[in-house]
């Protein structure tokens, strides 16, 4: 079975490449699987009224992803499933495509076009190193 590898976050551009691997991946038969990636293990308490709720970034990041391939597996009727990692966009996605021998990762195309492009994009990044095909859809 081919597997599809999505990048994931909470922008409005990331989620115009999520819609597009799911629909790509229904259309394969494929399973997918949405990537999320968090820079920090940190730790914060949110007090509401008299209660306090202790808030990971790391089971905010990895409830994302599922909560997102729950939606899509659904609305699609395809398998999914979501990860989240620690590190930059890039290594993890990338990491993610050889841990689940990815047939084609999907990537926005945010900072590729413009004075961003100078600084790089994640989606460059994984264009030049990715093990696998790369669909680079346009988001912006």
């Amino acid at each position: 079975m081919e597997t599809v590898i999505v990048g994931a976050n909470s922008s409005e551009t990331a989620a115009k490449a999520v819609e597009r691997a799911g629909m790509v991946a229904a259309k394969l038969g494929a399973r997918l699987v949405v990537v999320t990636a968090y820079g920090t293990d940190d730790i914060g308490e949110i007090d509401v009224g008299s209660d306090t709720y202790v808030v990971s970034i790391a089971q905010e990041a990895n409830a994302f992803a599922e909560q997102t391939a729950a939606r899509l597996g659904t609305e699609y009727g395809i398998l999914a499933r979501g990860v989240a990692a620690k590190g930059n966009p890039e290594r993890v996605i990338l990491d993610a495509a050889k841990q689940f021998d990815a047939s084609v990762i999907f990537v926005g195309n945010v900072r590729m076009q413009g004075p961003g492009r100078l600084l790089g994009s994640v989606a460059n990044h994984i264009a030049h190193h990715a093990p696998c095909d790369v669909y680079i859809v346009k988001t912006a």
